[in-house]
């Protein structure tokens, strides 16, 4: 270095980040959480060029990350014009969630998690419902309160925007129902993540329903005591096994007990436009059954928070960056 001369250090780059299915409900919110950022820079097709194969195939190969917002299809072909194994590929359709050599893209899963995608090239980003039955249940299973072999019954409603455009015309319109169930085939797409994700290795039965509000959504597991191990069945055993599981976590958080807070007049919104995750234990020693509730935004910590918290992590980026 020349004497009295002092050189300026170089800003880091940005990280190219390409959201393929920026147009949608879930590519709109992720871009929107990475705006105004300066260690991103999001590049962008535009008008045809979206369906183009050759441009997204360029793209893709071009960008440190990737973020599919896509039908699920359409999520594996654009994995396979993605030819460069060093870009990070995060999916947000359910293609790649139980596929082998993909990251399950929930770091708070369990010890270890954030550090495994931190690693990964390839992270499928978790399902909205799943997210809120795996967080509950999956510390249960690994304390060995809530047995492998249980089966479960898993309640939830979500605001209409996890329909996507179509059902968000719909309502906006002043066209649909206060409360619709759906499901009834008894073979919902999240069922596989949830069995594998909660270490259950069974399929709950889901009963998922969608109500007239935009977004949120309240997601419940309850549980008969006679279905825990003798050493869980206790409010203060279940409650202190969620309690460990979270305690320092960024985003998850662990209500005080039986605390019913806005819930009980119906608030199943009062997360939106966050990445944050309550999770919430209503247990009775003397009833003898506990209900295990989480709250979210569906479009938030259910997809497109979640997908820049991903992000984050694999390119080494500050984990609450846009969060």
């Amino acid at each position: 270095m020349t004497r009295g001369v002092v050189v300026a250090a170089s800003a880091p780059a940005k990280k190219k980040i390409f959201i393929d299915g920026e147009a949608g409900t879930t590519g709109l919110q992720v871009r929107d959480r990475l705006a105004g950022r300066d260690d991103v820079e999001i590049i962008s097709l535009t008008g045809d060029d979206r369906k183009d194969a050759t441009k997204r195939a360029e793209f893709l190969n071009a960008c440190d990350a990737a973020i599919l917002c896509l039908p699920d299809d359409a999520a594996i072909e654009a994995v396979k014009l993605c030819a460069d194994p060093d870009t990070v590929i995060i999916d947000a359709s359910t293609a790649h969630r139980v596929a082998d050599g993909w990251t399950y893209g929930f770091p708070e899963l369990c010890p270890g998690q954030s550090d495994a995608i931190k690693r990964s090239k390839r992270i499928a980003n978790p399902g909205c419902y799943p997210t809120g039955m795996i967080a509950l249940t999956r510390p249960l299973v690994d304390a060995g309160i809530l047995p492998r072999d249980v089966g479960l019954v898993v309640h939830a409603v979500s605001g209409y925007s996890g329909g996507g455009k179509q059902l968000m015309a719909i309502h906006q319109a002043g066209d649909a129902e206060p409360w619709g169930a759906y499901g009834f085939n008894l073979a919902h797409k999240h069922l596989p993540e949830m069995a594998e994700y909660s270490g259950m290795g069974r399929e709950p039965i889901f009963c998922p329903a969608v109500g007239a509000f935009e977004q949120g959504m309240v997601v419940s597991v309850p549980i008969h005591y006679d279905q825990l191990s003798a050493a869980g069945r206790s409010a203060a055993a279940i409650q202190e096994c969620l309690e460990e599981r979270y305690a320092g976590s960024r985003f998850v958080r662990v209500m005080p007990l039986n605390e019913t807070g806005d819930l009980e007049r119906g608030a199943p919104d009062a997360l939106n436009d966050t990445n944050a995750l309550e999770l919430r234990a209503y247990a009775s020693d003397e009833a003898q059954t506990v209900w295990l509730m989480a709250r979210l935004d569906n479009l938030g910590k259910g997809a497109s928070g979640a997908a820049v918290q991903n992000m984050n992590l694999a390119l080494g980026l500050p984990e609450d960056a846009g969060l």
